[in-house]
Parts: structure tokens; C-alpha cells; sequence
């Protein structure tokens, strides 16, 4: 699991969107991002979390297809979901004082990943 809120920042404000949304989008099918306040305690009960509902197995019928041992993984990463829609107001993200955009890594083994972020909006009167 990783906080990438400021890397998220820094691509909004780059774009010059003073006004509007942010889309958050990780390439990939066994990686979620999300909202969480990134906390030591959250950032083990997550995946833990995950992991009880939706352990790995070779009973999933993925695994019968692939034998790759990460079934559980695009289970997991499906029901958190690759994307979420931030607002930006500012050039800020809008987020709680708690809340932090994190990555969720949910496959069997490490992988570089990519992020995709659109920034939506007005920006500064020309």
C-alpha cells in the first residue's frame, strides 16, 4: 500500500485546473487506488481485510484457467476499484485532513505500475 497523494498534487498542478476534478486511474487489473486516511493501523487492516474476504485459493476459476495464484487479487483489486474522482479547488486536491489517496498493490507479486491522472476544469482567467 501506497500514499501517492502528493505525487497525485503535483500532476493536478501541473495541468494549471484551478477549478474542477481530478480522475485517478491505475493501469492494471490486480492494483486498486483509493481514499483511506494512510495511517500504520489502516495500512495493515486493508489488505488483511481483503485478504479474509477474498483469499488466495485455487478454487477461484481463474486459478483453473492460469495457475498463476493471483485470482484473489483481481477479485480484490475489482471491488476497490481503479479509479476515483477527486475535486480540485484552488489547484488543491480536496481531501479531509485525514484522507490520502493510496495505491493498493493487491497482486501475488510486486510490478511497477502506472498511474493515469486527468485533471478537468477552469484555470486561470487569460
Amino acid at each position: 500500500m501506497h500514499d501517492i497523494t502528493g505525487q497525485i498534487q503535483r500532476g493536478v498542478s501541473s495541468t494549471g485546473v484551478l477549478t474542477g476534478i481530478a480522475h485517478v486511474h491505475v493501469i492494471g487489473s490486480t492494483a486498486a487506488v483509493g481514499t483511506i486516511e494512510y495511517e500504520p493501523g489502516l495500512q495493515k487492516d486493508l489488505p488483511e481485510m481483503m485478504d479474509r474476504l477474498m483469499p488466495p485459493g485455487r478454487h477461484y476459476g481463474h486459478e483453473q484457467a492460469w495457475h498463476d495464484g493471483n485470482a484473489h487479487s483481481h477479485l480484490q483489486a475489482t471491488t476497490l476499484g481503479s479509479s476515483v474522482t477527486i475535486p480540485v479547488t484552488d489547484g488543491s486536491l480536496v481531501l479531509g485532513t485525514w484522507q490520502q489517496v493510496f495505491l493498493l498493490e493487491c497482486d501475488v507479486r510486486p510490478r511497477e505500475r502506472t498511474i493515469v491522472v486527468t485533471a478537468q476544469g477552469d484555470g486561470p482567467e487569460r
